[in-house]
C-alpha cells in the first residue's frame, strides 16, 4: 500500500529547496572596498585620484556599483596618516592604495594581511616595502616612479639650456623615503656628463633658503631638486630660485605652475591610473607577493616661460619641441 503523504512530503521539500535557492539568489553581492590612502587631498591632486578612477572605469568597474572607494587623505599633515591607515584597517577594506611612499608606510605598519598597492615608490627595495622588484614577496607591490634615465634626462636638459654648465646644486632631503638613491643616480649622470654636483641636504623648509645661500657661495651655475615630500611648500622654493636667477629643474610639475622653470618625472597620474590594474589582479585573486613592481613608462616635460623670462634664460626651440606642457 503506497501512502499517500508521501508525494505531499516530496512536495513540500522541493518547495523548500526552491525557496533556500531563490534566497540564495536575492542575497547581495559583495561590493569590493578599496582604500586610497594619500598626504594631499582630492581637491589638491584632482587629477591624480581622477586618473585611478580612469583606470578603474577602463576595467569595467562603476564606483558605487560594482567597487566602493573608502578616500582617506591627511591634508598635508603626516602625523594624521597612522590613525587613517588604522581605520581603513577596522574597514576591513580588500585593499589599500597608498598615494606615496609615506602613506605606505603607515599602511605597512597597520596591516600585515590586506594588500597594498603602491602608486608610486621612489625605492621600494630600499625603504623595506618589498623584497625585490620582481618578487615583492609580502602584502606590499605596485609602481615605481623611478627609472634609472631620469636623473641622467634631468642634467641633460639642464645641459642643453645652459650649454656653459659646469656645477650644479642638488636640493634633496636625506630623510625622505628614496633620497639617497636619487642622489646616486645623479652623481652617476653627473660624471658621465662632466658636471660637478653640491649636495645641499635639506631637514626642514627652514633650511631652504641658507640652502640657496650655499649655492650661490659655490657658484652653481644651476639647480636640480630631487624628491621632497609634501610638507615642502611648492611656491618657496621657485621663488628662491628666480631671486637667485638660477635655472632649475624639479621632479614634479605643481612646481613649474607655482613658478618653477622645468620639471621632468614620472607622470604620477599614469602611475595611478596603473594602480588600477594591480587592484584589478588582486580582486581576482593574485596575491600582492607574485606581482612585480613596475617602473614608471610615460614621462613629462613641463616648461614655464614666464619664469624663463624673468632670469633672461632663452629656452631653445629643439627642447621647447619636446615639452608636454608650456606656460607661457
Amino acid at each position: 500500500m503506497i501512502d499517500g503523504r508521501v508525494p505531499f512530503v516530496v512536495t513540500i521539500a522541493l518547495v523548500i529547496l526552491a525557496a533556500a535557492f531563490t534566497a540564495d539568489a536575492q542575497q547581495p553581492k559583495k561590493v569590493p572596498r578599496i582604500g586610497y590612502l594619500n598626504v594631499p587631498s582630492l581637491a589638491d591632486v584632482p587629477a591624480r585620484y581622477e586618473a585611478f578612477r580612469q583606470g578603474l572605469r577602463e576595467l569595467g568597474y562603476v564606483e558605487g556599483k560594482d567597487i566602493i572607494i573608502e578616500y582617506r587623505y591627511a591634508q598635508g599633515k603626516l602625523e594624521r596618516l597612522p590613525a587613517l591607515a588604522a581605520e581603513l584597517v577596522s574597514l576591513n577594506v580588500d585593499v589599500i592604495v597608498s598615494g606615496g611612499p609615506t602613506p605606505t608606510r603607515a599602511a605597512k605598519e597597520a596591516t600585515k594581511k590586506i594588500p597594498i598597492v603602491m602608486a608610486f615608490d621612489s625605492d621600494p627595495v630600499g625603504n623595506g616595502f618589498v623584497a625585490t622588484l620582481a618578487r615583492p614577496g609580502g602584502n606590499i607591490t605596485g609602481l615605481s616612479n623611478i627609472a634609472p634615465e631620469i636623473s641622467g634626462k634631468r642634467l641633460e636638459l639642464l645641459k642643453e639650456i645652459v650649454p656653459k654648465l659646469s656645477r650644479v646644486a642638488v636640493l634633496g632631503m636625506s630623510t625622505n623615503p628614496g633620497n639617497s638613491l636619487s642622489l646616486k643616480q645623479t652623481e652617476l649622470a653627473a660624471g658621465t656628463l662632466g658636471v660637478q654636483i653640491q649636495y645641499l641636504d635639506v631637514r626642514d623648509s627652514k633650511d631652504i633658503e641658507a640652502s640657496f645661500r650655499g649655492a650661490s657661495k659655490g657658484r652653481a651655475d644651476a639647480v636640480l631638486v630631487l624628491n621632497f615630500p609634501p610638507i615642502i611648500q611648492q611656491t618657496l622654493i621657485p621663488n628662491l630660485a628666480v631671486k637667485s636667477r638660477l635655472p632649475a629643474i624639479y621632479f614634479d610639475p605643481g612646481f613649474v605652475e607655482a613658478g618653477g622653470l622645468m620639471s621632468y618625472g614620472a607622470s604620477l597620474a599614469d602611475l595611478d591610473r596603473r594602480a588600477a590594474t594591480y587592484v584589478d589582479k588582486i580582486l581576482k585573486g593574485a596575491k600582492p607577493a607574485d606581482l612585480p613592481v613596475e617602473q614608471p613608462t610615460k614621462f613629462e616635460l613641463v616648461i614655464n616661460l614666464k619664469t624663463a623670462k624673468q632670469i633672461g634664460l632663452i629656452i631653445p626651440p629643439n627642447v621647447l619641441a619636446r615639452a608636454d606642457k608650456v606656460i607661457k
